[in-house]
């Protein structure tokens, strides 16, 4: 391990291995299969690039996505790592010149996509090459019991059997129930292997569940506080996607968009445009995301509801992968539910075992949304780990957490629903309450009603969304008809007896990381240096990097090696740059004793 600790020091930056790392490295270099369930941001990819600088010959990773491939392996030969990749983006040309360099023995990181295994030239690369290791990143692609499943996975352990001398085979991910796990064993056929379990929790990520907001309202609030930070807003539709990206446009935010109808080309510039910072955020479907290796994302707002929590956990891992405070914040609405049965019931696939599957996990999520419990620990059960009550940090445990008693509010709702025989929906009944003189409360003589006009101070808007909390937090339901009409529950009716309490919680908007002169410039030094590299600003230094020169302010060589994420190499390319902003800071804000960059 003496030299995996020389390569993690002098090529990466960092002192020591995080949780987990030396292990796995110590066993893939011992020659064991592994299966590594390791949380996203854990440094998953060290695992496998550290033997693969050390084993003789080449390591191929299998990996699902071309954007991530491209940015792994920008990383690695900025920071003097011999990789390349193959995939659909390469032409033919360029092609034959890669496979003819690796066989050459130029790169030791070989980086492909699961559909390029069986075509001609990676059989050369087979039969003329040594292939040491194979790395299977996001490994739970192999499993139709997953929520990413891809069928070329199931490839793989055909591809492994044409291979001369049967290399180590390491696979990787951050999401695997135990079914998953098993069919990962299954599938790829590894053999013994030696199995990483390191948790799922990230202590840095905070959850919250908000039921009923004004969405679009909160939204354009979050990201106006938070304007300078990276953020990722998912959306259950291309439809909605498109409203709530046009709905940050028109207040002059700079936004991308992603989703499946757009072409491939458009796809590309549109998450170019955050990988590269030149967008702050991105409003995406769930066909966002997956390897995508931004390390400065700083919060994800699902927009709307996931089918699964093994997607909602992916999806909100997006954040703080360079472990800094970040956000995960779900607006949860009814209509989501409704939504996403909608989509299982539109696919192909009618086995009805399957089916079930699905809509039994699109149940966890939903209960999800409306537990009273520690967050946290509901999902870290989910994937069978024990956690204590309380975490501090998620809505149902922080004390930033705003808990509003709203009872008498919820009974007035509810009373004008009783009233009204539970015959209207919610536009009528907001109709009511707010004391409205139209045609249909005239006809059916809701003026009469004692309910009506109790909340005529209110905005029917206001009045409508707090309807929508109160069917969110189970008190009212709405009927699936063509005119969906409401109804009370035996937990409303405890309401309107005064047996139950309806308390609501409220986040208070506010920047998620404070305003730092000095790291506004490192940021802004840090975007300008990867524009002229063409690569994304976090592979440079990432925030964490950055947040420690901040803090011990180094301005001489030995100094900058001890900062976390600075090696040998990336100290050459750019310390003294960083070094001559930092130098100039503590000029202007009065330091002294400032050691010189020679020493």
């Amino acid at each position: 391990m003496k030299q995996a600790r020389e390569l993690l020091k002098k090529i990466y930056g960092y002192e020591s291995f995080r949780e987990g790392q030396e292990d796995v490295i110590s066993a893939i270099l011992e020659g064991k299969d592994c299966l590594v369930i390791m949380p996203t941001g854990g440094g998953k990819s060290i695992c496998y690039q550290i033997p693969g600088l050390i084993f003789e010959g080449i390591t191929l990773v299998i990996s699902p996505l071309i954007s991530l491939m491209k940015d792994q392996v920008d990383s690695l030969v900025d920071m003097g790592i011999p990789a390349t990749l193959i995939n659909s983006t390469v032409s033919a040309t360029e092609l034959n010149k890669r496979v003819t360099d690796i066989i050459k023995g130029k790169y030791k990181l070989v980086y492909v996509a699961p559909e390029r295994l069986d075509s001609p030239l990676m059989m050369d690369i087979v039969h003329r090459c040594k292939i040491s290791h194979i790395a299977i990143d996001e490994a739970h692609c192999v499993s139709q019991w997953g929520h990413d499943f891809r069928s070329a996975y199931l490839t793989i352990h055909e591809f492994i059997c044409k291979i001369p001398i049967k290399p180590i085979v390491s696979a990787f991910t951050a999401t695997a129930t135990p079914h998953v796990k098993e069919d990962i064993i299954l599938q790829i056929k590894l053999k013994d292997p030696k199995l990483f379990l390191y948790g799922y929790d990230r202590n840095n990520l905070q959850y919250y569940v908000l039921k009923g907001v004004n969405k679009k309202q909160f939204v354009l609030e979050y990201v106006t506080k938070n304007i300078t930070e990276s953020g990722i807003i998912y959306c259950s539709t291309r439809k909605e996607t498109e409203n709530v990206y046009e709905l940050l446009i028109k207040k002059g935010v700079k936004a991308a968009v992603y989703h499946a109808g757009l072409t491939m080309n458009q796809r590309k510039t549109q998450q170019e445009q955050f990988l590269y910072d030149r967008a702050s955020i991105i409003v995406a479907t769930n066909a966002f995301g997956m390897g995508i290796d931004k390390s400065n994302v700083r919060y994800i707002i699902h927009y709307n509801m996931p089918e699964n929590i093994e997607a909602y956990y992916q999806e909100a891992g997006r954040a703080g992968r360079d472990g800094e405070m970040s956000e995960c914040i779900l607006l949860f609405s009814p209509q989501d539910v409704q939504v996403r049965r909608y989509l299982i019931d539109q696919l192909e696939e009618k086995d009805s075992t399957y089916l079930s599957h699905r809509y039994e996990k699109l149940q966890q999520m939903t209960h999800y949304c409306h537990i009273t419990t520690c967050l946290r620990k509901h999902i870290l059960h989910y994937f069978g780990e024990e956690y204590p009550d309380h975490c501090g940090k998620c809505s149902n445990c922080s004390d930033e957490i705003i808990k509003e008693d709203v009872t008498i509010d919820a009974m007035k709702v509810i009373s004008c629903v009783l009233r009204m025989k539970e015959r209207f929906g919610v536009a009528t009944v907001a109709e009511v309450l707010k004391g409205s003189n139209n045609k249909k409360v005239k006809q059916n003589r809701f003026e009469q009603l004692s309910t009506y006009g109790l909340l005529k101070t209110w905005s029917l808007s206001d009045i409508k969304d707090f309807i929508s909390r109160l069917i969110a937090d189970g008190y009212l339901i709405q009927s699936t008809d063509e005119y969906p009409i409401l109804c009370v529950t035996h937990l409303g009716r405890a309401v309107i007896k005064k047996d139950v309490q309806v308390i609501h919680n409220q986040l208070k908007v506010r920047e998620i990381a404070p305003a730092d002169k000095l790291f506004e410039r490192l940021r802004e030094l840090r975007r300008r240096l990867a524009s002229e590299a063409g690569l994304p600003p976090y592979t440079v230094f990432p925030d964490k990097s950055l947040r420690e020169m901040c803090q011990f302010l180094p301005t001489y060589k030995a100094a900058m090696l001890k900062i976390n994420g600075v090696g040998e190499v990336k100290y050459e390319k750019y310390g003294a740059l960083f070094i001559d902003i930092i130098q100039g800071y503590m000029i202007e804000e009065g330091y002294e004793n400032i050691m010189p960059l020679s020493l």
